[in-house]
């Protein structure tokens, strides 16, 4: 192996989408995220695995990401592309049948003077000063809008992995008050807000970050695992440092390994000093920095040279690898570089 390999499980994700779709009530729809190329794992692959689990709405972040997941799914599933009617996005979506969320009063214009009898939805912001038709916005074009039957309305939460936080409340409040009596299916929660509990889940959820494994779904399945070749093994003896600028010095003589990857790869710079790799259940320290191409780790824990050593693994997710980089399992999956040979398990997709 001269590269990583990155191996995702397509029918832990199918698994995941299953429980969330339960988790969301037998009276809401369940869609998909699939943006940033499927969160890093493959948007093709993945959405194939969220269709074959019973996903038939896919959400993506521009229309070039919509693009990629028709192709993948052919005719039929629809595709909501958050960033809404952009300019120069008119015969993209016209073309591939892609459902723009509109929002502004200029996107909604633009919308119909361009494509009048095409799809639309509404975005609409409650609190999150993200995306979204202000509230005045709203209430100005909502009488104009709703005729023409969006075929859907959401907005997003900005705290749904903090439960207590009074923002929720208000949001879901708020959200409630703009689309009263509209009689379009709404969106309000994503994988966070399907946690909060059926108050949240209106029509429509729209799961992303706990398909692939990530917090705040604590009982997802893992989906993925980052094996990285060794590629020199030697002893760090007492006194010698390690990497850039000496930032570890041992304090007695060390066994490691060296490990082809690096921040080029998607693994973190500063997970210098405070990450580690595994092998056989054995956690290796990461001794100095993590360089462009090359990690060294701390192999004493190891009966035998190892020939590779793992960065995701069973003993160590996502959120794991993001709480020792001080950063978020989204950054860490959505990072994963284009050099590691990727292969997918699972019948899934």
């Amino acid at each position: 192996m001269g590269t990583g390999q990155l191996t995702i499980d397509l029918d832990a994700i199918a698994a995941n989408w299953t429980a969330l779709d339960a988790a969301s009530g037998g009276s809401t729809e369940t869609g998909a995220v699939v943006k940033a190329n499927g969160y890093g794992l493959g948007a093709g692959r993945v959405a194939r695995a969220l269709a074959h689990a019973g996903a038939r709405r896919f959400f993506v972040a521009h229309a070039e990401e919509g693009g990629a997941i028709r192709n993948a799914l052919g005719r039929g599933p629809e595709i909501y592309v958050f960033s809404g009617h952009m300019r120069g996005d008119t015969d993209m979506l016209n073309d591939l049948d892609l459902i723009p969320m509109i929002n502004s009063i200029d996107q909604l214009t633009r919308h119909f003077e361009a494509l009048p009898d095409a799809p639309f939805g509404i975005q609409l912001d409650t609190g999150m000063n993200r995306l979204g038709m202000e509230p005045g916005e709203w209430a100005a074009v909502r009488d104009v809008a709703v005729p023409r039957k969006p075929r859907l309305i959401m907005s997003h939460l900005a705290s749904a992995d903090e439960p207590a936080s009074p923002q929720n409340k208000a949001q879901v409040a708020l959200f409630r008050e703009l689309t009263a009596g509209c009689g379009i299916p709404r969106s309000l929660a994503a994988t966070g807000g399907i946690l909060l509990g059926p108050e949240y889940h209106f029509e429509l959820t729209r799961p992303g970050i706990g398909l692939y494994g990530g917090r705040p779904f604590t009982d997802a399945r893992p989906v993925v695992q980052l094996d990285l070749p060794v590629v020199q093994t030697g002893v760090v003896l007492k006194g010698e440092a390690v990497g850039y600028n000496a930032t570890w010095e041992a304090e007695a003589d060390t066994p490691t390994a060296t490990v082809l990857g690096g921040y080029a790869d998607g693994i973190l710079r500063a997970l210098t000093n405070t990450g580690s790799l595994w092998s056989d259940g054995i956690e290796c320290p990461i001794l100095g920095r993590v360089s462009m191409d090359a990690i060294t780790v701390d192999i004493s824990g190891l009966e035998r040279e190892p020939r590779e050593l793992s960065l995701l693994c069973p003993e160590q997710g996502v959120d794991a690898v993001a709480d020792a980089g001080k950063t978020i399992g989204y950054e860490i999956l959505t990072s994963l570089g284009p050099r590691y040979a990727r292969r997918y398990s699972g019948r899934a997709g």
